[in-house]
């Protein structure tokens, strides 16, 4: 199911028309293929300082209300890009309340005199997506350093080495691997984007991949703009598997975890400032803007629109059937790879796995084929059984999207699950198996019961990364098919920003969910 639009995608760039070629190598894919790596490499510095820097601080140093912001640090997760700078673009707004402080403390009366740098620039974007994203390397970061051993620092204080030294040579170069599988996430997300992109007028290669079919109807052109997605993605996770390798290095014994170290005065103070600019700057800002523009629309007009009420059902009904069928399928393959008769368990789960990488425009254009040939199949056994009218039955209604999201999502589905059953050790089944428990006994008076917790917190990521996608939503939604997300596109198109507030912060409220449970297990027992 994973390698289906993989391969559709490559027979139609390599079997589509070249006539336009020549145009997308001298016009689009230079500009594209630029203006994606600026980006990356962008976005790549802005969270590797932002999370490490934060990870570090939070586990190296004690002060006034760190318990708060360790968890704190991950909100802007449930701020996705594309709201980021939907937020920002009416914030940083010469007439905007950011730059109508910053004339008033200046003393300035008019943005002819004073006004910050456009914020739709390459540099806003790099900005706003690294905001939205540093918690991926933050997560990962602080998990390393809390594991390292403060035998280890010790030693090299014993050596000779100050405390800047001990984290350059050995602190560092001991989390580089856990540095590296946070920056590949935030990329990965990055190349997914399509809305931030757009809505600060940069044009990626997911941005020209999105012109090429629905502005130009040229599919092939847009299959051929995502192979150059294709072999990004392909060096992110190679990179990221190589730096991997290392990772056994870091894994030491630790007789007792590093202790932090208290600051209190000025130091306190700047600890305070730069660990909580992020939180400021990536959540509560364009949390507080949501709101306000929120209060304002419901003020003026008094009743939120029948369409934002029927583009948020559309959201809830897809979003629940994605996680429902990704959670099942999940739980399936997790369980065939427990058998110890199953072979080739890891690379099911890897190929199951494969699509969270994929970004959503080129897994939509690599479905379309796969879909239409489907559609056409069904269509025939419906017309010559039923005599029903020639009709498109998964393009036509929410089952391509359904399908796409089960694609991209899946690896969610069986990480969680698979953790789950890490838990539940093999004797277990044995022992049952002695007793005269049959297969599907096992696991409806075993298995199942342990694994709720995990089928939960699997259907809450899957739930909620759903409801904020974008970009495959845009290409495969069926007509007059709207979801808070494309909702909030449209609307950020038209400039409409008080009607987009509403159905950003539904998506923001939602995106705490997750954000809610990291918190509560990753930090519970965090001294």
């Amino acid at each position: 199911m994973v390698l289906a639009p993989i391969l559709s995608l490559l027979i139609l760039a390599i079997t589509g028309n070249f006539d336009h070629w020549h145009n997308l190598l001298q016009y689009v894919i230079p500009t594209a293929l630029s203006n994606t790596l600026l980006l990356l490499i962008g976005v790549a510095i802005v969270v590797g300082l932002v999370g490490t820097g934060s990870a570090w601080l939070t586990s190296a140093y004690h002060f006034p209300t760190r318990k708060v912001l360790m968890w704190a640090l991950l909100l802007p997760l449930a701020v996705p890009t594309y709201i980021m700078a939907f937020a920002y673009l009416d914030l940083l707004h010469p007439l905007g309340p950011i730059q109508g402080v910053i004339r008033e403390l200046l003393g300035y009366s008019s943005p002819r005199e004073f006004r910050l740098p456009d914020i739709r620039s390459m540099v806003g974007a790099i900005f706003i997506m690294g905001l939205a994203l540093y918690p991926y390397v933050y997560l990962s970061v602080r998990v390393m350093f809390m594991s390292q051993s403060a035998n280890l620092v010790e030693a090299a204080r014993t050596l000779g080495c100050t405390p800047r030294q001990a984290f350059i040579r050995l602190i560092l170069p001991m989390a580089r691997p856990a540095i590296a599988v946070g920056i590949s996430l935030a990329l990965l997300e990055t190349l997914n984007d399509i809305g931030a992109s757009e809505f600060l007028g940069i044009q990626t290669l997911t941005v020209s991949i999105y012109t090429a079919w629905v502005t130009r109807s040229n599919l092939s052109a847009a299959a051929q703009i995502a192979i150059f997605m294709l072999f990004i993605v392909t060096m992110i996770i190679y990179v990221e598997r190589l730096s991997r390798q290392r990772q056994r290095y870091a894994n030491t014994q630790r007789p007792r975890a590093i202790q932090p170290q208290i600051l209190t005065g000025w130091k306190a103070i700047l600890a305070i400032i730069f660990g909580w600019l992020p939180v400021i700057a990536g959540f509560v800002f364009p949390a507080l803007y949501l709101i306000i523009e929120t209060l304002k629309r419901i003020h003026n007009v008094g009743t939120v629109s029948s369409a934002l009420l029927s583009s948020t059902i559309n959201t809830v009904i897809l979003a629940a059937i994605a996680t429902l069928l990704t959670v099942f399928l999940g739980l399936i393959i997790a369980w065939v790879v427990r058998q110890p008769r199953f072979k080739y368990g890891k690379s099911m789960v890897r190929l199951g796995s494969l699509g969270y990488a994929i970004p959503g425009s080129v897994l939509a254009i690599g479905l379309l084929s796969p879909l239409v040939l489907i559609d056409s199949a069904i269509s025939h056994i419906m017309e010559v059984f039923f005599s029903f009218p020639p009709q498109l039955y998964i393009m036509g209604s929410i089952a391509g999207l359904v399908i796409a999201y089960c694609i991209r999502f899946m690896a969610m589905g069986i990480g969680s699950v698979e953790s789950g059953y890490a838990r539940i050790p093999l004797s277990l089944d044995n022992a049952a198996q002695t007793l005269g428990y049959s297969p599907t006994q096992i696991f409806r008076k075993i298995h199942f019961p342990l694994l709720k917790p995990a089928l939960g917190a699997a259907a809450l990521l899957v739930f909620v990364d759903a409801m904020k996608e974008l970009s495959a939503t845009l290409l495969l939604r069926p007509l007059n098919f709207e979801t808070l997300s494309t909702w909030l596109y449209a609307e950020a198109a038209r400039g409409t920003y008080e009607e987009g507030a509403i159905a950003a912060l539904l998506i923001v409220l939602v995106g705490l969910l997750p954000v809610i449970f990291l918190a509560r297990t990753q930090f519970k027992n965090t001294y």
